[in-house]
């Protein structure tokens, strides 16, 4: 393998580790922050929801039917569920904010990528346009160039044409 594409993949190889470091957001790339987008990721998906709402109807269902068994373990106004939901919500939020946050971070870097590549290529564009324009103008010089000689060829060939004529004559 060349000593160039050993350089070349190295550098590749550096800029992933920068990518990956950038990427992983404000709280690391560890497994907690990791942890927190999963379940942002799970509290939006109709599964969640759909579980979440049989947890509870099967709740308000057996603790309902079973009160007169005398099995019920939460009876209306079913506090113990409310202090579930409390708990899940405690939990929930914060991670929903941390995941959103590391998001955020993420489309910032992601921004900041595009914003540095269209300067790179407004700089690259002014850079051609400046040497599209000196070749222009270098080539105004050389037709206004071409003009005065076409001009003062024309003069020298109506003084020769001129002498000829009057040797010619005389």
């Amino acid at each position: 393998m060349p000593v160039a594409s050993i350089g070349r993949a190295a550098e590749a190889v550096t800029e992933l580790e920068r990518r990956r470091h950038e990427l992983h957001g404000a709280f690391g790339n560890d497994a907690f922050g990791r942890l927190a987008e999963k379940a942002a990721r799970f509290f939006g998906t109709p599964q969640y929801i759909l579980g979440q709402t049989a947890a509870v109807l099967a709740w308000v269902i057996l603790n309902s039917t079973q009160l007169h068994l005398g099995f019920a373990w939460d009876v209306y106004p079913f506090i113990a569920l409310n202090l579930l939901f409390s708990l899940q919500a405690a939990y929930a939020a914060p991670l929903i904010l941390l995941a959103q946050t590391r998001q955020a971070d993420r489309d910032k870097l992601h921004s900041d990528r595009i914003d540095k590549g269209h300067t790179r290529l407004a700089r690259a564009a002014k850079l051609e346009t400046d040497k599209i324009l000196e070749l222009l103008q270098a080539n105004t010089e050389l037709t206004e160039q071409d003009k005065q000689l076409t001009e003062q060829v024309a003069a020298l060939t109506k003084q020769i044409h001129a002498l000829l004529s009057e040797q010619h004559t005389s």
